[in-house]
């Protein structure tokens, strides 16, 4: 089995059926051979159905039930579950296009990479607000700014999710994903991807963006709201300070004390911003704020010792 197609899905089946049908679409590599696995990590609703009906039309579906909640979970079980040397990733609120398959396959071994990450295209479900510039795609998983092909050697062009490929002996040599990190359930939190790719570029190999990798990736209108930013930047914060820490050593609920004058700092920049500033800076600012707390809170929950 030349490659594997890995999707991780919960509770979204009605969008989990808009991708397996885009999958079902996929030119297919010459003399190549590929599969595609779906992990239900714990889906209440009906996601099993949806994969029943697809599977019994295209027997190159396989499906894989993870237990154990959180994205970084379902991706490890896909991975032991796939048979293919090159394992690539999407999500089930992503329509790959049709050529995306043999794009991929073809730009690794065009830049003999290990890695990639691939362009990513929002489909929005109502226009975005204005202070919702491209600084912010980011974080609805969106990357359009180039087409091109280059090398990725920063942690600002970490590949996302819902668009990445990753050879089997690099997960061999690496290590999974980390399983303290990611979504989990209805938890909105992320650097799983990032901590993969920083340790894969800490190992030597060579990852690269590719242009021609195209996926289409869609934002409801309820993610277009500074209410959803700012639980998923809190909550991402939060689950890093438990699985990373910070140093610092006199502290006050585990927090260090140095922490608590920047937060007032991050408080009145943020007010300065929405009384001076553009809409997209001030929020950016507000962003930062919620950082804080959510790292902040994480230090207390994780009371750790200090570093």
């Amino acid at each position: 089995m030349h490659a594997s197609i890995i999707v991780c899905t919960y509770n979204r089946a009605d969008s989990l059926r808009d991708t397996l049908l885009a999958l079902q679409r996929l030119e297919s590599p010459e003399a190549k051979e590929w599969e595609v696995v779906v992990v239900d990590n714990n889906s209440t609703d009906h996601t099993q159905d949806v994969i029943g009906e697809v599977s019994r039309e295209w027997p190159r579906l396989r499906a894989v039930f993870e237990s154990e909640q959180g994205l970084s979970h379902a991706r490890n079980s896909g991975i032991n579950a796939a048979q293919g040397g090159i394992l690539l990733f999407t999500d089930d609120d992503v329509l790959p296009e049709s050529d995306w398959l043999i794009a991929t396959l073809e730009g690794l071994d065009r830049h003999d990479a290990d890695a990639c990450g691939g362009y990513i295209a929002p489909i929005w479900e109502s226009p975005p607000p204005a202070w919702l510039t491209e600084r912010f795609h980011g974080f609805l998983a969106v990357r359009a700014d180039r087409d091109d092909d280059y090398a990725i050697t920063q942690e600002s062009q970490m590949p996302f999710g819902a668009n990445m490929a990753i050879k089997r002996s690099v997960f061999d040599s690496v290590g999974f994903f980390d399983t303290a990190r990611g979504r989990k359930g209805n938890v909105l939190a992320s650097g799983e991807d990032g901590e993969m790719f920083a340790r894969i570029l800490k190992a030597g190999f060579c990852v690269v963006f590719l242009g021609r990798s195209r996926v289409h990736h869609k934002v409801e209108a309820f993610r277009l709201t500074k209410k959803y930013f700012r639980r998923w930047r809190f909550q991402t914060s939060r689950n890093l300070a438990i699985s990373r820490g910070t140093t610092g050593s006199h502290r006050f609920l585990n927090i260090p004390l140095y922490m608590f004058p920047q937060l007032a700092r991050a408080v009145l920049r943020m007010l300065w911003g929405y009384l001076a500033l553009p809409k997209d800076e001030a929020f950016n600012r507000d962003m930062v704020v919620f950082h804080f707390l959510g790292f902040m809170r994480g230090l207390s929950m994780s009371r750790e010792t200090p570093k």
